[in-house]
């Protein structure tokens, strides 16, 4: 386990695929035991996802490194008491079943409050304790689709897109941890645990941001833009002699900089681009007037001189040259697992950065199903 400010705090973990693992590998690399209860036989779901090393998902082991894991039928008495023993000392429970499941197990918020107090019940589902979808199934794509992201999402007149990262599961995951640790803050003030219900759904209204406040101000469902933001500009993916390059010119005066680098004075003395308004509402033009400059160097040449004048700048890396990033190693956000039987394997560490902990370079092993038994028992006293 990490050392970490969760440290001494025990978690029960009833997830699978992503969303709840994910929330419960965050509260894992902070310090928490994660104690990963699986189906006999099968376990998570995302151990037969692919893709596979040595047979084993590379998937799977990305989200659970540093945990322990033990096989329970909670429909048979002899693991229900196991169980009932697990959540004797637990300090938190994460589940990601549809609505309804945990209770028919006899395992719901109420029936836990009343037996366990003090413990803190986090439900990460596609839709929600309450409300007309509650018992619906939902994936990530289903969630994005729904909740207006996807519409976003693209080119426009292209068909619909998918954001690239599983964000309808991601950011269900990060929103649970954020509860579970405000609970864990009330708990310290009130001796009282509490239940958490996220949905994933309300997580992708909940990121819309801009564009929420767009369709506020004016009464129009906002669409997709390619690369660039639908309300600063210049602030896009533009092409230059070998590529595109990011450039983010945030305000009048970034802007100022951006045309001396450019050598284009005539783009600020231009009525058309006097304020952030003006550009944005001649973006088009304001993009081919940079381009025709642009595209007279390399994306290399342009990033050391934007660099220099102080205008936010970035390439358009692929996932290879992110984590081979020097800033990205410096920042320790590679980590490795050293598995007996796949050998070291990168995955992304931990974003949060603590002046009071360590952040090392390795992360636990990931438990083969039922692997904890043994000393998960021992440790009960069974």
């Amino acid at each position: 386990m990490v050392d970490g400010p969760l440290s001494g705090l025990l978690v029960i973990d009833l997830t699978r695929v992503l969303a709840g693992p994910y929330c419960t590998m965050v509260l894992a690399d902070l310090g928490a035991r994660v104690i990963k209860v699986e189906t006999p036989g099968t376990g998570d779901d995302s151990r037969h996802i692919g893709p596979f090393i040595e047979d084993k998902s590379a998937y799977f082991m990305s989200l659970n490194r540093g945990k322990e894991s033990i096989a329970l039928d909670l429909k048979a008495d002899g693991d229900r008491a196991i169980f009932d023993d697990l959540l004797a000392r637990a300090d938190i429970l994460v589940e990601n079943y549809r609505p309804g499941v945990m209770e028919k197990l006899g395992y719901g918020w109420e029936a836990l409050h009343a037996r366990f107090p003090r413990l803190i019940y986090a439900a990460a589902s596609g839709f929600g304790h309450t409300g007309p979808y509650k018992t619906r199934p939902a994936y990530d794509m289903v969630v994005q689709g729904m909740g207006g992201i996807m519409s976003i999402t693209g080119h426009p007149g292209g068909p619909p897109t998918r954001v690239g990262s599983s964000v309808g599961d991601i950011t269900a995951g990060l929103f649970a941890t954020i509860g579970i640790n405000a609970a864990l803050y009330h708990r310290t003030a009130t001796g009282e645990g509490m239940k958490i219900d996220v949905a994933m759904l309300d997580c992708q209204i909940a990121i819309l941001e801009n564009a929420i406040a767009r369709y506020a101000a004016t009464g129009t469902a906002p669409g997709p833009l390619g690369a660039r933001h639908p309300s600063i500009t210049p602030f896009a993916a533009y092409q230059a002699r070998d590529g595109y390059i990011i450039i983010a010119a945030g305000n009048n005066g970034l802007f100022e900089k951006l045309c001396g680098v450019l050598g284009r004075p005539d783009l600020m003395a231009d009525a058309d681009f006097a304020s952030n308004d003006r550009r944005t509402q001649n973006v088009d033009r304001l993009a081919h007037e940079m381009e025709l400059t642009l595209r007279h160097e390399t994306v290399a040449h342009w990033m050391a001189a934007l660099e220099a004048a102080g205008v936010p700048c970035g390439p358009i890396n692929d996932v290879a040259q992110a984590l081979h990033d020097p800033h990205v190693r410096a920042r320790n956000m590679v980590v490795t697992i050293d598995d007996p039987v796949t050998g070291p394997l990168e995955i992304a560490g931990n974003p949060i950065k603590l002046s009071a902990f360590a952040d090392p370079n390795t992360r636990g092993a990931v438990p083969d199903l039922d692997g904890g038994r043994d000393a998960i028992l021992a440790w009960l006293g069974r």
